[in-house]
């Protein structure tokens, strides 16, 4: 059921609150043609796509979501002890309301950061939902935590920090949470600068790291990731389990990925048809050199 719909502050989309059993999801549609699913990460929501959305809307129904406990979506309380209620097998499940409400039986998904976490997830448990696969900045998660080394894990320190029992992490990141989240954003970035990010998206940004509902999200999501997530891909690898479409990745030479020793190696392991580019960016490949999404994902997605 949608509750709402008004205006995006994504030019051209609109955006519908939509249920999706129990948690409203905020997203954003414009465009027509064949489905196209953006996916944010963290500590983002939909306003990292303002660069690249309205150019993938001009071919595809753009269809780009805040994840739950990300922007304007409902952030539910993470009570359960296995933290699958920001599992990324729930939030796959997610998108398959999302695209059930809209009335699409099958859609491209591109992911970045958690997104592209919810994209394989997604990949896996919903090959039959699924045209073409894109990741941007990601390895898998089980084999993100295989490739821990003193330097990696001084990089994403937020992995261990972020899964500590509650409340610790959130009452020290509520203690000052819009310095933690600029501090956050400006430390993976090239530049170590705020300034490639558009002013509405950091104000957004922002905004949502100010309530403490989406802080404890945060925290859940990678809660998450570091047992259900992390247990459930090492579960699929033993059990060969691979995602049955084309996939198509793209790293960033000053990002994640790079540190693990040959990325597109990992995601060989876990797909078939695997393609995959480099490009010169941080962590926020849309925002630092959205020319480098657009370039590797245009082709990819129109292909057939």
């Amino acid at each position: 059921m949608t509750k709402l719909e008004t205006k995006s502050k994504l030019p051209g989309f609109t955006r519908h609150d939509v249920d999706v059993g129990g948690v409203v999801l905020s997203v954003h549609v414009a465009g027509s043609g064949p489905a196209l699913l953006l996916l944010h990460g963290y500590p983002q929501n939909h306003m990292c796509w303002l660069n690249i959305a309205p150019h993938f809307a001009e071919k595809f129904t753009c269809i780009v979501p805040d994840l739950r406990g990300y922007g304007d979506s409902d952030a539910p309380k993470d009570t359960s002890v296995d933290h699958a209620t920001y599992s990324k097998r729930q939030m796959a499940q997610d998108m398959v309301g999302v695209l059930d409400h809209f009335g699409h039986d099958r859609a491209h998904v591109l992911g970045h950061d958690r997104g592209g976490r919810v994209a394989y997830r997604f990949a896996l448990d919903h090959p039959e939902r699924l045209d073409r696969l894109g990741i941007i900045e990601i390895v898998p998660t089980g084999d993100f935590w295989q490739a821990w080394n003193a330097e990696l894990a001084y990089k994403a320190y937020h992995w261990t920090f972020l899964a500590q029992p509650y409340p610790l992490p959130e009452n020290m990141i509520n203690a000052n949470p819009e310095a933690y989240v600029d501090h956050t954003l400006k430390s993976w970035v090239n530049a170590k600068s705020l300034d490639i990010f558009p002013k509405p998206a950091l104000e957004s940004y922002r905004a949502q790291a100010r309530d403490p509902a989406r802080i404890h999200a945060m925290c859940a999501d990678y809660r998450a990731g570091a047992t259900f997530d992390r247990k459930l891909d090492e579960a699929d690898k033993a059990l060969g389990r691979k995602i049955a479409a084309p996939l198509r990745f793209l790293w960033a030479e000053g990002g994640f990925p790079g540190q693990t020793g040959n990325p597109e190696d990992l995601w060989s392991s876990w797909a078939d048809q695997v393609s995959s580019q480099s490009c010169i960016s941080g962590h926020f490949v849309m925002e630092e050199n959205p020319e480098a999404v657009l370039d590797c994902f245009w082709a990819f997605f129109e292909s057939k």
